[in-house]
């Protein structure tokens, strides 16, 4: 695997937690590195050690499967990519971790105003996300183990790559808001897809590069 299929998977599977930031930056009073950072640090951590994991475990049954480890690859890339794509359609503008809060109706009479609750960044809140952010990336784990594919400096640049979106999320979140969550989603589905369907075919030998 090259340079730059490693580089779009690494921001293929960095979308959800770019997303997440997104959503994170939307509720920051005002933005920090600092806050960016903690955010990207715990992304950045499971998003490399789940595909760690995944390769640990699909090296143990290469063996039995290398008859159709191609298609393994392409069938999981894109089920993650699809999964991706069809969330992104799913409640588009909404940031479930940005907490409203009514308050009192407005002096005007238009109803009940809300005001967004600044979310944490302890361990309570950004374990289950970065977590629940990174398990897609544990079935890339099981691809890799397939092709070749030097694990720890490709774990290192993923979860460096993840790293530094999420802390470009937290700020463009808080700079412009959630309009660029779902677009994150679809377009790193689109990058699984791809990368997937290019692995397939240059097995199948339709295609070489």
């Amino acid at each position: 695997m090259g340079f730059l299929e490693l580089f779009l998977i690494a921001v293929g599977l960095s979308a959800d937690a770019f997303a997440v930031s997104v959503c994170t930056g939307l509720t920051l009073e005002e933005f920090k590195w600092k806050k960016a950072l903690i955010t990207g640090l715990y992304f950045g951590i499971f998003q490399a050690a789940m595909p760690l994991t995944g390769y640990l475990v699909g090296h143990f049954f290469a063996d039995m499967i290398v008859a159709y480890d191609h298609w393994i690859a392409f069938l999981l890339l894109a089920l993650i990519g699809g999964k991706m794509i069809r969330e992104s359609y799913e409640n588009p503008e909404c940031c479930s971790d940005a907490y409203q809060i009514p308050t009192s109706p407005s002096a005007e009479g238009e109803g009940t105003l809300y005001i967004t609750q600044e979310a944490s960044l302890g361990p309570a809140r950004m374990l289950p996300l970065a977590l629940a952010t990174s398990i897609d990336a544990l079935a890339v784990g099981v691809t890799f183990s397939f092709l070749s594919v030097k694990i720890m400096p490709a774990v290192s640049f993923i979860g460096m790559t993840t790293l530094a979106l999420s802390m470009v999320g937290v700020k463009v979140g808080h700079t412009f808001g959630s309009r660029y969550k779902s677009k994150a989603e679809r377009i790193g589905g689109v990058i699984l897809i791809l990368i997937g369907l290019k692995i397939l075919l240059e097995h199948l030998g339709v295609i070489g590069f």
